[in-house]
């Protein structure tokens, strides 16, 4: 107590100086509507933009929990378009009705979050945080909201390892919109992760740049329909019989963040029927 009454003795002029100040100011706003009219605009405005600050810094620190809300919608507006263009295929003559069962075999069953991610090398792996316990199989399909991901290799009770489209040995049933060619899409250890190529394409069958390329229906791992890419550029070797055709992946590999898992229900059954014909087959 002693030291703070030896603190206002030392400065007691300078403490004098600003009461004083305040009390200038005070009289000044209460006496004149000008002054007061001006300090409760300026006041006003600090306030407002403390508030904006605020609501910016809540908004921030909310984006996570509003992205996870997207993506859980995203993941099933992309189930319910899934089950209706398989109950009602494109390109389906007349009276082709599908089996439920077969119409509604793909279902999404949880979103993941991507937390290693190779995109250079020449077999390229994703790491997501999410297992057996969330109901991730191996041999599931992986996507983005922009296209194909890859398919679960291996997995445990909390995380599993996806082996990407950008690998050596991964291959997509792939369908040109435009030309409603199909071929097979596979990436060759370019130095370009954005990019992989088209196989199988005939030369003699007309090729757009920028023709979309989508999943078809061949594929027992991916719906039909998901977006792979687009075409770069294409060419034919003089000698060949087929185009050489980079597509532009429309999943941006550098920036993935999170993924869906999508399970084909139905996927046991024709892959054991499909065996045992081959099987039967003579050697």
């Amino acid at each position: 107590m002693l030291q703070l009454f030896e603190f206002i003795a030392r400065n007691r002029n300078f403490i004098l100086f600003v009461l004083l100040e305040v009390f200038g100011f005070w009289l000044l706003f209460n006496s004149n509507n000008y002054w007061s009219v001006e300090y409760l605009n300026t006041a006003n405005s600090a306030n407002a933009k403390v508030l904006e600050v605020s609501n910016s810094v809540k908004e921030y620190s909310n984006l996570r929990e509003v992205n996870a809300s997207l993506a859980q919608e995203n993941r099933l507006l992309n189930q319910q378009l899934v089950q209706l263009q398989q109950q009602k295929p494109t390109n389906a003559p007349n009276g082709y009705q599908p089996d439920s069962d077969f119409a509604a075999r793909y279902q999404w069953v949880t979103i993941a979050k991507v937390i290693d991610n190779s995109t250079h090398r020449a077999d390229n792996y994703l790491t997501i945080d999410k297992g057996t316990l969330h109901g991730v199989k191996v041999g599931m399909g992986v996507i983005s909201p922009t296209g194909v991901v890859g398919k679960v290799k291996i997995c445990n009770d909390k995380f599993s390892v996806i082996t990407s489209i950008l690998h050596s040995q991964f291959m997509v049933s792939t369908k040109l919109l435009r030309s409603n060619e199909i071929g097979t899409s596979k990436w060759e250890r370019s130095n370009d992760p954005s990019v992989i190529q088209l196989k199988d394409i005939s030369r003699y069958k007309p090729l757009v740049k920028g023709d979309t390329a989508v999943t078809t229906d061949q594929n027992a791992v991916f719906p039909a329909g998901l977006r792979i890419g687009r075409v770069k550029n294409f060419k034919v070797a003089p000698d060949g019989a087929f185009y050489d055709i980079d597509l532009q992946l429309s999943t941006d590999f550098s920036t993935l963040s999170y993924v869906y898992l999508v399970e084909n229900k139905l996927l046991n059954k024709q892959q054991s029927l499909q065996e045992a014909v081959n099987e039967k087959k003579p050697k």
